[in-house]
C-alpha cells in the first residue's frame, strides 16, 4: 500500500470534537473530517465542492500517533456585539456584508471556550481506498506545493514545518506509521509510551474508540462516526 506520512509540529492544534453551546473541545487525534479538509485546502477546493470532499472524506484511511507529548490549552474568547461598531453587520474574510438577522444572539456578550493542543508533534499515516480523484499522487503533490496556506484544524493554527514528510510503502497505515522513525523534538518532552490511533481493521487496540468526525459536506454539519483502535504503538528507532 503507498502511504503519505504527514506531520503536525505547531504552537497550538486543533482537532475539533463535537461543539456544545460555547464548549469547543478537542478529539485526542485528528478527525477523518479535519484531514479531508486539509487536503482539500491544499487542493484549491472550497466549501462548495460538497460532492469532492464528500468522497474524499469517505475514501480517506489513517493512522494518528504522538511524538511530542502536548499539552491542554483552553482559549477564552469574548466579544461585545452590542458595541457601535459591531451592531446589525458584519464583514466576511471575503470582504462582503454579513447582516445578522436579529433575536437575542445578534447583540449581547458572547462568550467561547476553544481547547487547542499546545506545543505538541504528531505524525499522521493516510491512504485512500479505492480509486478516483483525487490520486494520492495528487494529495501529494498538493501538499507540497499547497494552493493555499494551510492550517491544522483552526486558522490561526500555523504549521511551523512542512506538514508532508513524505511517501511510503507498508501493508498498511499503522504498519507505516510504526516503521517511520519519532521525529526530532527538541526540548520538548517526548511521551514515556508512544500513543497511537489507527483503523479497527488493523489490528485490536487497547480500546476501541467511536468518534463523530465525520462531517456531511452539503449541509455542513457534523453527522455519523467511525470506530477507531486506541493503543499504544511500537515504533523503529
Amino acid at each position: 500500500m503507498d502511504v503519505l506520512l504527514l506531520r503536525f509540529d505547531a504552537p497550538l492544534m486543533s482537532f475539533g470534537a463535537v461543539v456544545v453551546d460555547q464548549r469547543h473541545p478537542l478529539w485526542r487525534f485528528p478527525g477523518s473530517a479535519m484531514l479531508a479538509g486539509l487536503i482539500g485546502n491544499a487542493l484549491g477546493w472550497d466549501h462548495r465542492d460538497t460532492e469532492r470532499l464528500q468522497t474524499l472524506q469517505d475514501r480517506l484511511r489513517f493512522a494518528a500517533r504522538w511524538d511530542a507529548a502536548p499539552e491542554l490549552l483552553t482559549d477564552y474568547q469574548t466579544v461585545d456585539l452590542g458595541q457601535d461598531f459591531l451592531m446589525e453587520t458584519g464583514w466576511t474574510t471575503r470582504g462582503r456584508r454579513e447582516d445578522r438577522k436579529g433575536g437575542t444572539a445578534a447583540t449581547g456578550t458572547h462568550i467561547r471556550y476553544r481547547d487547542h493542543w499546545a506545543n505538541g508533534v504528531a505524525t499522521v499515516a493516510l491512504a485512500l481506498d479505492g480509486t478516483g480523484d483525487p490520486s494520492l499522487g495528487n494529495v501529494e503533490q498538493a501538499l507540497r506545493y499547497p494552493a493555499r496556506p494551510l492550517f491544522i484544524g483552526r486558522k490561526p493554527c500555523l504549521p511551523a514545518a512542512p506538514i508532508l514528510v513524505g511517501r511510503r510503502q507498508a501493508t498498511g497505515v499503522k504498519d507505516a506509521l510504526a516503521r517511520e522513525p519519532l521525529a526530532s523534538i527538541g526540548p520538548r518532552r517526548r511521551p514515556q509510551r508512544v500513543e497511537a490511533l489507527w483503523p479497527l481493521d488493523e489490528g485490536a487496540g487497547v480500546q476501541t474508540e467511536e468518534r463523530y468526525d465525520q462531517r456531511d459536506w452539503a449541509n455542513n454539519i457534523h453527522r455519523g462516526s467511525r470506530r477507531y483502535a486506541v493503543g499504544l504503538l511500537e515504533v523503529a528507532t
